[in-house]
């Protein structure tokens, strides 16, 4: 019957039945279909939370592979001995280039110079062991199952990294997500620093006891003259010297392993000891300029700038003594030498700081500005294009060092205390040095080094690393702009 009490025909409730089921079957449909759609959307969110995390992993692990450039020890020996620079370039340097621009890394995809594989269980063990596998600080999110090294796809370029990784990342759809990703990498190759003090003129640090004693592990240089209280202040060369971090006077003779002074005019003692007959040491070289001449590492004003503008910090000097990143001039925006040039403590590393000329041109003498270096610990790389002020104060600080190698590659750990300077002061004017000031790095003007008036003293441990152009703060390769990408 129906509402109104009139009898419903049997073909009407059978059409009224088959639209009923039409309609649930039309309804069940539309569910399974939009199950189906959020399947789908959690899927495709999985895996796109998987590939940034994944993007992220190779990344990181990229990351890696470049900080092995900067520390080989860091890398395992079959690979660190890839990495090391094989050739030498046309002034003596070590590089990773051959004379035509080739990079020394020559593989392929499928020939690589450097394979690591997840699929051998060694090779896992050294890729992804979570207490001493080599990506062991990613270990959370995944592992690195491939890694090749091989040649650049790019002329000019150093190398072309390959990392295949794995994530596992908790997710309701644990399935494993494996990504690989390419980049090519770029070598920065600043000129060596071999000698712990150089000056392109003059030389003269006389002290109120001693003069050039203060160098350690490394040689001396001058293109002008080298004034020296007497010839027995310089120390005496000898392979077999003790290797410390004392300094001459704590020591209880006066010699070092390394030691050379070279001289491009005299040799100037100021109190020669009588009857010294004016012979010099073996290791003592006075007269090299014009013959036989004598090699100076200098650096390129228009390089260091590039680079400084690029990977570290870049001044311009005001009139009013203060120093402007970027150049910057507007009022209120100098820093004093002393904030630019000041490390709060040991490791607080400032990387490459350029100080331009007056009109940011190359330097002449009649556009460099004269500015004083008076923090107490200064980490870094300091390239000044003028004068510089050397009045460091404060104890310094207590450093780990390491010598610098011997013939078989060996180097052992110093200790060093009263440091004031950990890098490199480079200038394009003069040095005037006027306190005591300990170095572990390099100190090289392309003018005259001087202590006037005997109140300064400059002692340096030269830091062989320096040696193989690697310098703290500075970048020894970096990824090429342009060049990442997803292989699949």
């Amino acid at each position: 019957m129906s509402k109104n009490g009139l009898p419903i025909k049997s073909g009407e409730r059978g059409v009224a039945l088959v639209v009923s089921l039409v309609i649930a079957l039309s309804l069940a449909i539309m569910g399974v279909t939009l199950l189906e759609l959020v399947w789908q959307e959690s899927l495709s969110a999985d895996v796109g939370k998987k590939s940034v995390v994944a993007q992220q992993l190779a990344d990181a692990a990229g990351e890696i592979v470049i900080g092995w450039f900067h520390d080989p020890e860091t890398a395992p020996p079959q690979v660190a001995r890839v990495l090391e620079k094989r050739f030498v370039s046309i002034d003596g340097a070590p590089t990773f280039f051959d004379r035509n621009g080739q990079s020394q890394f020559a593989g392929t995809a499928e020939r690589p110079d450097v394979v690591l594989d997840a699929s051998d269980p060694v090779h896992d063990g050294l890729l992804n062991d979570p207490d001493l596998g080599l990506f062991r600080s990613v270990a959370e999110s995944g592992t690195v199952r491939l890694l090749k090294l091989y040649a650049p796809m790019k002329p000019g370029l150093l190398c072309t990294v390959e990392v295949t990784v794995e994530t596992n990342h908790p997710t309701p759809f644990p399935t494993p997500f494996r990504q690989s990703i390419g980049m090519q990498l770029e070598a920065l190759e600043l000129p060596v620093l071999r000698r712990g003090v150089q000056a392109g003129g003059n030389l003269d640090l006389l002290s109120d006891d001693r003069s050039i004693s203060g160098v350690h592990w490394a040689s001396v240089a001058a293109g002008g003259d080298v004034v020296i209280r007497r010839i027995e202040d310089v120390p005496a060369f000898n392979p077999a010297a003790s290797v410390t971090g004392q300094s001459y006077g704590e020591s209880s003779a006066l010699e070092d392993r390394w030691m050379h002074l070279w001289a491009g005019g005299l040799i100037r003692e100021v109190e020669p000891t009588p009857g010294s007959m004016g012979i010099l040491p073996p290791n003592v070289h006075s007269r090299q300029i014009p013959v036989p001449g004598m090699p100076f590492e200098e650096w390129s004003y228009e390089q260091l700038k590039q680079t400084a503008m690029r990977f570290g910090s870049y001044y311009v000097p005001g009139s009013d003594g203060l120093l402007y990143e970027d150049g910057n001039m507007q009022a209120g925006r100098g820093l004093s030498p002393r904030q630019v040039f000041s490390s709060q403590q040991v490791g607080d590393q400032r990387g490459l700081i350029f100080v331009d000329t007056l009109d940011r041109t190359a330097p002449r003498t009649d556009n460099m500005s004269a500015i004083e270096i008076n923090a107490g610990y200064f980490e870094g790389v300091a390239v000044v294009q003028g004068h510089v002020r050397l009045n460091l104060s404060g104890a310094g600080n207590r450093l780990k060092v390491q010598s610098p190698r011997e013939n078989g590659g060996g180097r052992m750990t110093v200790d060093l205390s009263g440091i004031h300077l950990n890098g490199v002061l480079y200038a394009a004017g003069n040095i005037v040095v006027e306190s005591p000031v300990k170095v572990h790095g390099a100190v090289i003007a392309e003018g005259d080094i001087r202590a006037p008036d005997g109140q300064g003293r400059l002692e340096v441990w030269h830091d062989d690393d320096m040696s193989w152009s690697l310098f703290r703060g500075v970048p020894v390769v970096y990824r090429a702009p342009g060049t990442w990408m997803v292989r699949y």
